[in-house]
């Protein structure tokens, strides 16, 4: 009885070995590789103190990925990231100079905006068939005209609400920062919905080929304007969570934040063409630029040199796990 329950447990685990994807089990063991190196150059790399911190800084980066996942597996692109971010916490941090009323509901405004921005990007795709590459360029160089305009050019004045510190730098449980509770509870959600619902199994089922999705029933178009909307909207909780990180908003401050969430998702094993990939391999990819970000940082590279270390790495990454065969 024992050798027959044995020699199933040995199935299940050749049978998960052979489903695990190959690009994530790379990006786990680079990040293995990068705590390794870390711990070289400095002892407190492997406290649970900076491990900790780092997870911090990574859940900011993991819930803009999340949309922009969505986007990807559709076989599109969203580059109106930076300004969609930089909107989201501008916005919040406006309305919660308001009085009692619009602390309340600052963070739900920041969010809308970006919603608002990306349903413009998804009937652009969906309905006008414009190709998601331009739509979002120019709704992001559309998002930074208005900032400007908004801010006269100088740096925004309004801070950001308690609620927004709080959700981006509190405690709710000790010892565990509430953006780390943020993220888990939008990537619970993302696995659920793409995994669990009818919706996320269509954003597959276009990304794979969408006239085949549109000839078994699926409404291409809405699904695709939702997936852009819920980019935008995921892109600017972001900026809401840095502008309460940082205790208020800045220009530009989500630019840095384009080139690492979509390597994030693309490193993380999802098709940058569209139609495979899975939420785990993101959050794979999201650890490990937090961390490549950080050793560099912890090596005491200049900044001309982490900016080319860390470009080479991720090129080199893509064009050995970002490619996968159609």
């Amino acid at each position: 009885m024992s050798d027959a329950m044995a020699s199933r447990s040995v199935q299940r685990g050749t049978a998960m070995l052979r489903r695990l994807d190959p690009a994530v089990a790379a990006s786990f063991g680079c990040i293995l590789l990068l705590l390794l190196l870390g711990s070289l150059y400095s002892r407190s790399f492997l406290s649970p103190e900076y491990l900790l911190q780092q997870l911090k800084v990574a859940s900011f980066l993991g819930v803009i990925a999340t949309g922009m996942m969505l986007v990807i597996l559709l076989g599109q692109i969203d580059l109106s990231v930076p300004w969609v971010v930089t909107s989201g916490a501008m916005m919040a941090c406006a309305v919660a100079a308001h009085g009692t009323t619009g602390a309340v509901i600052a963070i739900p405004c920041g969010i809308l905006c970006g919603a608002a921005i990306g349903i413009v990007n998804g009937i652009g795709v969906a309905y006008l068939r414009i190709p998601s590459m331009i739509i979002t360029l120019a709704t992001n160089a559309v998002a930074q005209g208005l900032m400007v305009a908004y801010t006269g050019g100088f740096a925004p004045q309004d801070a950001a609400s308690r609620a927004m510190r709080y959700l981006a730098t509190g405690n709710a449980v000790p010892g565990l920062p509430n953006a780390v509770l943020v993220w888990a509870v939008v990537g619970a959600a993302a696995i659920w919905m793409l995994s669990r619902t009818t919706f996320g199994r269509s954003i597959y089922a276009i990304g794979n080929r969408e006239q085949a999705a549109y000839l078994s029933g699926i409404d291409t178009r809405r699904v695709t304007m939702l997936a852009f909307a819920l980019s935008g909207a995921l892109s600017a909780f972001g900026g809401v969570l840095l502008a309460g990180y940082a205790s208020k908003a800045a220009q530009s401050m989500g630019d840095a934040y384009l080139l690492p969430s979509i390597a994030a998702v693309v490193l993380g094993g999802t098709h940058i063409l569209g139609g495979r990939g899975s939420y785990l391999g993101t959050v794979a990819g999201v650890v490990l630029i937090t961390l490549l970000q950080s050793i560099l940082s912890v090596m005491q590279i200049s900044e001309a040199g982490r900016q080319l270390i860390y470009g080479a790495v991720i090129i080199l990454m893509l064009l050995i796990y970002g490619r996968q065969k159609t």
